[in-house]
Order: structure tokens, then sequence, then C-alpha cells
């Protein structure tokens, strides 16, 4: 798919064009069928044309996406989404002048406007409308929805910054609009509202307890294996995602320990602390986090991308409380821990592969 000699375009949001022309330019490539990184208030998307099977297959291609991991339609207005699901409840309407513009992705009927290769072939769709003014300017000149998941390799961490969407995607892609760091840090919320009790799929920034006084109760999806081949109900159910090039480890309470073991078998370690400086360095490359959710969830995907970038082997996090306001970010930890069958072995070496 990296076209030899290629490199992706970088437009600055701000620079010395103006923000119009900026826009105009990206949204004339998503358009004539091309692929454009954006920023939006979670993280950094990967955009295309939902109404053009052709242009969202080469979603697929450039992120290497398994075709079964469905995508998000992006859209310029809440009076913009009913036109591209078969049924919008009362719940859809009440969430939507909550929540939108926001990170909360509503989970719908399709309609038969929707090409299948944004859904995976599966019988719904995900809807949602950002709130960063760039996303939304730029959905507004495309006049067409956007079919964006987040702007990396699959199953490999969001990019929050420019600098992390090159890396992953230069050449692979058309154009990215740089926005600067985006505010949020981990992805929108995805909520089924097309059953009831409407169900989390992915726990993201809009939590149950917000969403629970507006429509009843909500119930976590059981993560039950799907045969192979079978469409997911949603992005993010992956069993591994969000995950560094360095193994992660999650434990409990203080990582000292287990860092130090890990240096002593010579490893390259990073040390992800909550809340406090370490005792000691431990000999590991170390961050220490917030302890708020939400400054915690902001922070995250740049710490690991930043440790990636030092070229540790190996990287452990101390996991924040299990309380429900640390769902989303416990869930991303969670599935970047998972353990990668095919690089296991690689991975028991001390060596950095």
């Amino acid at each position: 798919m990296k076209r030899a000699g290629r490199r992706t375009t970088v437009l600055k949001v701000g620079g010395d064009r103006s923000e119009v022309d900026v826009i105009d330019r990206a949204a004339q490539v998503l358009t004539c069928g091309g692929l454009v990184a954006f920023p939006t208030e979670t993280v950094y998307g990967l955009g295309a044309n939902a109404l053009d099977p052709t242009a969202v297959r080469r979603i697929f291609e450039a992120k290497g996406r398994p075709a079964r991991n469905p995508l998000i339609v992006h859209v310029a207005s809440v009076a913009a989404a009913p036109a591209f699901v078969s049924e919008w409840p009362p719940e859809a309407t009440a969430l939507a002048e909550r929540f939108w513009p926001g990170p909360l992705t509503l989970v719908l009927p399709k309609a038969d406007t929707v090409p299948d290769v944004v859904t995976a072939g599966g019988p719904t769709v995900g809807i949602r409308m950002p709130a960063h003014p760039i996303a939304a300017a730029l959905i507004e000149a495309a006049g067409v929805p956007v079919a964006a998941p987040s702007a990396n390799r699959s199953s490999r961490v969001s990019p929050t910054r420019v600098e992390h969407v090159l890396k992953a995607l230069d050449g692979r892609i058309d154009l990215v609009l740089d926005g600067g760091p985006t505010a949020g840090g981990i992805e929108s919320t995805v909520l089924d509202v097309s059953v009831r009790p409407a169900r989390l799929l992915r726990p993201g920034p809009v939590t149950p307890a917000q969403i629970e006084p507006i429509i009843g109760a909500v119930v976590r999806a059981a993560e039950t294996p799907t045969s192979p081949g079978a469409p997911l109900g949603s992005p993010g159910l992956l069993k591994r995602h969000y995950a560094p090039r360095a193994r992660l480890e999650c434990v409990t309470g203080s990582g000292e320990a287990r860092t130090r073991e890990l240096v002593q078998t010579g490893r390259r370690v990073g040390w992800v602390a909550f809340g406090r400086p370490p005792c000691g360095e431990a000999g590991a490359t170390t961050i220490v986090m917030p302890t708020q959710p939400d400054a915690y969830a902001a922070r995250l995907y740049a710490a690991l991308h930043e440790l990636d970038d030092t070229h540790v082997d190996w990287i452990v996090v101390e996991l924040p409380p299990d309380e429900p306001a640390w769902l989303a970010v416990r869930d991303r930890l969670r599935r970047a821990a998972a353990p990668d069958t095919q690089r296991a072995n690689d991975l028991d070496a001390p060596e950095h592969t």
C-alpha cells in the first residue's frame, strides 16, 4: 500500500494558508476518493467518503484493518444522522441532543445508503457528530458523511498528535490536517441503541452514569466469541488493541518491584507510574501519570508512543483504581496488554524487536 517515494501531505490549520483554503483542499481530497487524517476531540481519525465503497476500502488497506471491524460514520449535524439509519428512536434523539457534538457514537440499524464495507457486512452502523472544530468544518465542507477509524495501523496505539499519524501512515494516505494535540486522548463511547436496554459496546469519555438519567439502564455488552470472519458490533472490540510495539504488562499497586525484576534480566523497560514519583528509577524510563481520569486519558496514548520511541522492550503500567470513572482507561490498558500470539516468542527475549 505504501507508495515508493511519495510522502503524505501535511497542512497545518492556522498556518500560512487561510483555514478555509486548507479545509477546502482536504474536503476536495475526500470527495475525490482520497484519505484524510484529521483531529477530533478524541484522537486523530482517518477519513474517507462514507458513501464511496472504493474509498472506504482504502482505509482498511492503509491501516491493515480486518474487514470484520466496522467503521464509524461521522456527520456534520444531528439533522443529518437519520438519513444513514433505518430507524431513529426517541432515545437517539435524546442522546444526540444532550451529547452531540461530542464523543458518543450511537449504533443503530443501517440504511441501505450505507455501503456494507463500512459496517463490515453487519446490520448496524455507528454514527457520531464530532465536536472538534476542524473535524466539523471538514465534514461540512465535504458535504458527505465521513467514515473514520483512528489514524494508525490496526491494533496499534491510537494517534493524538500529527507525528503519531505520520509514524504509522506516511505514504499510505493522501493528506493530514495538523490541528495540534487532541484533547480527549481516547476514543468515543460506543452505545448500541438498536436494542433495549441499550448496550455499552465500548466505554469512553461519555460514561453510563451520564447516559442512564436520559434513557434508563445501560448494560455492558458481554464479550462473547464470534465465529471467524463474522462482523463485530463496534470498533474497539478486538481482544488486542491500542497496543504499543513493546510488550505491555499491567500491575496492581506499585510497579517498582516488577520493573526492577525486568531490568535485571537485561530488558529495556518503561515504567508508567500512577500519580506519584517512584521511589527509585529502577533503571527504567519512567512516566508519571495524572490521578484524574480525564487527564490520564488525555495523556495515555502519548505516553505509550513516547516509550515506544525510546525502543523499550517492556512497559509496566500501574493500573488506575477499579472504579466506574476509570472504566474506559482500564479497558484500553487491558486490550493493550492482551498477548500477541504471533510475537510472543520474540517478546520473551530481552532484545528489542
